[in-house]
């Protein structure tokens, strides 16, 4: 019960080499339809591109079971960061890189590449299965809008493996925060900064003051916050009487995700009110958490499979997030998988080849132990 791993390695090469970014995923959705139809499977494309403002929608596809046996979903997402336009992969010492210019795409080529290997290994070696699931995603990189939008019924998985992660294949991420969106708008007050600055209050700076005041950066083990964007100014010569702060708090655990939020709220009003300003402040809620432990199927499947392969599982925590977090919302029990690439979201990407083909050797595992 082997892969292919020449035939991985080729496709992996084609799937990176074929343009896609974030809402813009037609390229990459029309090669993989075909080949997920010829393995089978029922494909649909639902109507996410419509709501996010993109070109190309989820697709999903679904292959009915042959045995008695929970159904299974494995993920990936079709979208890439930038600049991952032209890319051009090199095969150099077992491993497989760009030219220097672009990512590699890696993340999250090679989930899909290794989807798509151990099912067509599953179909010619007639390996009995349950009901199959994939879901290919659009626009993951930067806010996970194809799983949100992505309607819940759509699945009836028992079961979910998002190959989305770094770390050695046989990493398996069981758990990730919570993340609230923190948008701010600070009101100042314009002056000429020549003539008459005494007359302006500066939105900047007491932005900067609140900053200055408020824990970011590693709050705990579990808790992370930052402020990320800072736009405000109109000319050097103008006491800037409006800045906008976007901004995010994350945490394993809710309590403290509600706490940091609160925190940062309450500094901004402080500092704000110091200095006879106003602010608007919205907090959203981004994604939920998910935990799992050694005793859910999704994770005793993993694991028994990565036990077969002799990989060595490793139960880990991420501060990411992801499709899973998502997923795992809908009431589908889903942890994600490493995929053992490196640098991701550089020009220094790489994976070697040895890991891919372990990725699709541990999804080929997995459904054969299921």
């Amino acid at each position: 019960m082997e892969v292919n791993q020449q035939r991985l390695l080729d496709e992996f090469l084609e799937l990176v080499q074929i343009d896609a970014a974030t809402k813009d995923e037609r390229l990459i959705a029309d090669a993989l339809k075909p080949k997920l139809e010829a393995l089978g499977f029922s494909v649909t494309e639902d109507d996410t591109g419509a709501k996010i403002g993109g070109n190309t929608g989820n697709l999903i596809a679904t292959l009915d079971g042959n045995k008695d046996a929970p159904a299974l979903l494995f993920c990936a997402h079709m979208d890439r960061v930038e600049p991952g336009r032209g890319i051009k992969p090199v095969v150099e010492g077992g491993m497989v890189k760009s030219d220097g210019t672009t990512i590699l795409a890696s993340d999250d080529v090679a989930g899909i590449a290794a989807i798509l290997e151990a099912v067509r290994v599953v179909q010619e070696q007639q390996i009995p299965h349950g009901r199959l699931e994939i879901l290919f995603t659009v626009a993951e990189e930067g806010g996970l809008y194809g799983a949100k939008s992505l309607a819940p019924g759509m699945l009836q998985a028992e079961a979910g493996y998002f190959l989305d992660s770094g770390g050695p294949v046989g990493t398996i991420v069981v758990q990730a925060p919570a993340q609230k969106n923190v948008t701010v708008t600070i009101h100042g007050k314009a002056a000429h900064a020549g003539v008459a600055p005494e007359q302006g209050i500066s939105a900047i700076l007491v932005a900067a003051e609140a900053l200055t005041k408020m824990k970011l950066g590693r709050i705990d083990a579990e808790t992370t916050a930052n402020f990320g964007v800072i736009q405000g100014g109109t000319a050097t010569n103008i006491i800037p009487d409006r800045v906008d702060l976007k901004g995010e708090a994350r945490s394993l655990v809710q309590e403290k995700l509600e706490r940091q939020a609160e925190h940062m709220v309450e500094v901004i009003e402080n500092t704000c009110a110091a200095h006879g300003v106003t602010a608007d402040i919205v907090v959203g809620d981004s994604y939920g958490s998910f935990r799992l432990t050694e005793d859910d199927y999704v994770v005793k499947l993993a694991v028994q499979a990565a036990k077969a392969l002799g990989l060595e599982p490793r139960l880990e925590s991420t501060g990411g997030g992801s499709d899973a977090n998502i997923i795992n919302g809908y009431g589908v029990p889903s942890v994600i998988l490493g995929m053992g690439y490196t640098n991701v979201h550089t020009t220094s990407e790489a994976i070697p080849v040895d890991q891919l083909n372990a990725a699709a050797q541990f999804v080929l595992q997995i459904i054969a132990e299921s």
